[in-house]
């Protein structure tokens, strides 16, 4: 059974070892960036687990604009208590447990948590062979993003929340 829970700074090494495993090193998070996204927000930044092993994880910043900025991957502040978009810097599924559901549950957890705290919108950007992921999650496509992040093309996806 697949169990989603608040990040811990015990799973730091899991979470970098499933990161650098799905990115290219230019787009993976750093070991850094993740101590200090744990540290700051993890009131949205979420694990799921199988049998006690990391299988997968989602997390992101709590933003006051519509889309991701490249200046989030290396500049986290804490969450506001309510409003605002929640962003979603990396979601992240061990290759290994890919188009299990892991994911869709990650997404759906993040989606109640961004509903509680009444956020605005959730924002991400994907690469191209995942816009329609998104769009059937309800994510609705804006384009190409200004994000240069790992010198790759990414889109803005958004959805409406309230």
């Amino acid at each position: 059974m697949l169990k989603i829970r608040n990040v811990k700074m015990k799973d730091l090494p899991e979470l970098v070892a499933i990161e650098h495993c799905c990115f290219t090193e230019e787009e993976a998070a750093t070991k850094e960036a993740f101590e200090k996204r744990i540290h700051l927000i993890p009131d949205s930044f979420f694990v799921a687990e199988k049998d006690g092993v990391i299988v997968g994880f989602v997390n992101g910043p709590v933003i006051e604009t519509a889309f991701i900025t490249d200046d989030l991957f290396g500049n986290v502040k804490e969450n506001s208590a309510s409003g605002g978009h929640q962003s979603v810097l990396g979601l992240v599924v061990s290759p290994h447990f890919q188009k299990r559901g892991v994911a869709s549950a990650l997404l759906t957890h993040l989606e109640k948590n961004a509903r509680e705290n009444n956020r605005e919108t959730i924002t991400l950007t994907c690469k191209e062979n995942l816009i329609r992921f998104y769009e059937s999650y309800g994510y609705r496509n804006f384009g190409v993003s200004s994000s240069a992040h790992g010198r790759v093309i990414w889109y803005n996806m958004s959805k409406k929340l309230q």
